[in-house]
Formats: C-alpha cells, structure tokens, sequence
C-alpha cells in the first residue's frame, strides 16, 4: 500500500517505541517457569532497530511482522505492530491482529479488554461505526476502560447525529471521569431543538432550548434559538430581553443577531430605544453590525446633513474601517467636484482593505473556514471556531490596518 501523507519522523518515533517494547520484552522475557534466565536479544530485533534509525519504515514493519509469527507469544508486540498498520490506513491488517489476538484461550482479561479497545479503533478508522458501537458496548459492560470506551460511544453518535444518546453518553462520563460536558451536551439539545424547529414544531424546540440552558446557562446558541422562536411567536418583547443576553453570554456573537435585535425593536415601535442600544454596544464592545446599524438608524430618522455629524463623532471615538466606508457613501452622496473627487479616493481605498481575506478559526485546532460553525469539523471541539483576520483575531478597527467584521453567519 502506498504510504501516502505520512511524517516521517512521527513514524520514526513510532517504530522506536515498538522497537523499545520489543528491548523490553526481549530483556524481560516472557519466561518459562522450568528457565530462570531471559531470552537473548534476536539479531532480526537489531536489524528492525538499524531500520527504524534510518527511516525506513516498510522494512523495519517486515522485520517485527516476522518476528511474530516467529514468537506468537508477544502480546505487546501485537499491539504494538496493529496499531502501526492502523495510523497506516492498513485498518485490514489491525482488524486482523486483533481479531487474532482474542481468539487466544490464554489470554488475561485485561488483555482481552485491551484488544476490544482496539478493534472498536479499528472499526471506527474503517468507518464501520455499527461494529464498532457494538465492540464499544461490550467492553463497557466488562468495566474496563470504561471511559475510553464511552469517548468512542460519544464521538460516534456526534458522527451519526443520534443526539439524545449523546447526551446520555456524555452524562455517563460526567459521572465516570468527574468532568463536566455541560456546554457539549448544551449543544446537543440545541441540535435537537433544530431538528424541531425545521420540523414546524417550536414549542417542543423550546423545551429542548431550556434544557439546553439548564446544562450551561451560558450557552448563547441557547439564547439565540430562544430568542427565534420568541419572534416567530411574535413576542417581540420577550425576543428582545433574550437576545441582550447575548452580549454578556458572547458578544462576538453579536453580529449574528443585530439584524434580528433590530426588526423586533421596529415591530414594538421602539426605534429609539433600539438606537440607544446599539450606540451602547458601539461603545462598549467596538461592534461594526451594532455601527452599521446604527449609522442607517441615524440616516433614516434624522436625515443625511445629521447622519454625517454625528457618525463623524462616533467614528472618531470608534474608529473602524466599515464605519469610514460607510461614511464615504453619504458623504460621496452630498458632495460634488474636487471633493468628491478626494472622498471618492479614499472609498477605494477603504473598499481596498475590506476586500482583505477574512477567516474563521479554530481556536483548538487552528482550522479555517469562511464560515462560523458550532462544532469545528476538524477537532470536534463545540464552539471553538472564532473570527480572525489573516489568522489574526479580529478586532474591527482603523488602526489594525483593514479589519473586517466578515459578517459571520452561524452554520
């Protein structure tokens, strides 16, 4: 099979701690009880040695796959050796060792138990997740490595979407391993409250959102569903109170829910009580959708000549790309000749710098995306996906040179 992607002093490392299990077995020794002396160290153990120190991988796999079949005794080797092939992408051949391996009429049950362990990797490497559950519940129901097993239980049902056994499962390891999953089982009542909304069944997807705030009372994906669901009810108000939770809860979410915010405030005649908000989001949080939205705000009620004056008062307090583009409009707007000629100067070159590549990122993993998800769907990780700017956190304004909102949507 071809080798494909593989660092090769990972591997290397790898092949030395086989290579030093091997050592270890060689001067311990599986001994007899009628021998009280180890067994000597087999010259084909320091030809995989010399294989190894020299990155040669496939030969020194060849040299401790003959090995075994020479002394079928080496447990550790097995394991060893299966595991190899696994991180290889040879899942076939782990399948087989393993398999092998519990076939034995003499083995220790925490041999055995290790080599359940094992083959459930196995299988989920291979993508047979149905086996590989299976394999996982049984070695619970051994109780050995239970909270290995349970991990493995968890990460399948996020693969397959079975959400309430996630949750049951997460719970299980709260209690085994005394952490808590609170804001991951959060978001699974959260995707179970989705799955509810899309299904036109908004009451139920509540109940699914209070229990997900009940798991982790911080959890702003929580606050944002609540607060949708309060608006397709019209209760405007209620929407309203939930989604300035949002600000304490994670203001980078903000932008997510501006728009929202806004149109609930308009639906309550409350426009003017939405402008003294969103001038304290500015202030307190330097937000561009709170500016942005703001701005328009301002136009609409008190006109071009007004908008301008006091736009040009915020933006010299809140100095941010987006508010200075947006400014360039009214101004392009009014203006005529010479000036507009110089205003129209520096909208290319505001335009410039907010055509600068945005990103999100994971702050766990380091992947990027264009787009913000829950979970990352590299690392698996809830909520660790942030904006950045060219890898950069965002902070939105002038003075870090072309910042942009990026305006994020959740996936």
């Amino acid at each position: 099979m071809i080798w494909q992607d593989v660092n090769w002093g990972v591997t290397a490392c790898i092949l030395l701690l086989i290579a030093l299990i091997i050592w270890q077995i060689a001067r311990h020794g599986f001994i007899p009880q009628h021998k009280s002396r180890p067994r000597e160290l087999s010259p084909e153990y320091f030809k995989g040695l010399n294989f190894v120190l020299n990155e040669q991988p496939d030969k020194a796999i060849e040299i401790f796959t003959r090995m075994l079949d020479v002394d079928s005794d080496m447990i550790d080797m097995h394991f060893a050796v299966a595991n190899l092939f696994r991180r290889r992408g040879e899942v076939d051949r782990a399948i087989r060792i393993h398999q092998n391996l519990m076939v034995r009429p003499k083995l220790a049950r925490d041999q055995y138990a290790l080599a359940l362990l094992e083959l459930g990797s196995d299988y989920m490497h291979a993508g047979l997740l149905d086996r590989a559950e299976n394999i996982f519940q049984e070695l619970i129901a051994t109780g050995q490595h239970r909270v290995q097993a349970n991990q493995c239980l968890l990460d399948i049902y996020q693969q397959e979407k079975e959400w309430r056994r996630a949750i049951a499962v997460a719970r299980e390891l709260e209690h085994i391993s005394h952490c808590s999953n609170g804001e991951m089982i959060a978001h699974f009542y959260c995707e179970l409250a989705c799955l509810e909304i899309n299904r036109g069944q908004p009451g139920n997807a509540r109940d699914y959102v209070l229990q997900a705030l009940a798991s982790d009372a911080d959890c702003v994906r929580a606050s944002i569903l609540d607060a949708r669901i309060a608006t397709h009810q019209g209760k405007y108000r209620q929407a309203i109170k939930t989604y300035h939770k949002v600000e304490t809860q994670d203001p980078e979410c903000l932008s997510e829910i501006i728009q929202e915010l806004l149109e609930c405030y308009q639906k309550e005649h409350r426009s003017d009580d939405c402008l003294r908000y969103l001038n304290g989001l500015v202030t307190r949080h330097d937000n561009t959708d709170a500016l942005l939205t703001w701005m328009d705000l301002i136009v609409q009620k008190q006109g071009a000549t007004e908008a301008v004056r006091q736009i040009t008062k915020m933006l010299e307090k809140h100095p941010t790309v987006h508010g200075v583009d947006r400014l360039m409009d009214l101004l392009l707007a009014e203006t005529s000749g010479e000036l507009h000629d110089n205003l129209q100067a520096v909208k290319k070159l505001t335009t410039s710098l907010l055509a600068r590549e945005h990103l999100h990122r994971c702050n766990a993993c380091g992947f990027d995306t264009r787009s913000r998800h829950w979970q990352c769907p590299r690392c698996k990780n809830w909520n660790t996906i942030k904006l950045s700017v060219n890898g950069i956190p965002a902070a939105f304004t002038v003075a870090q040179a072309g910042a942009s909102d990026g305006r994020e949507r959740i996936q």
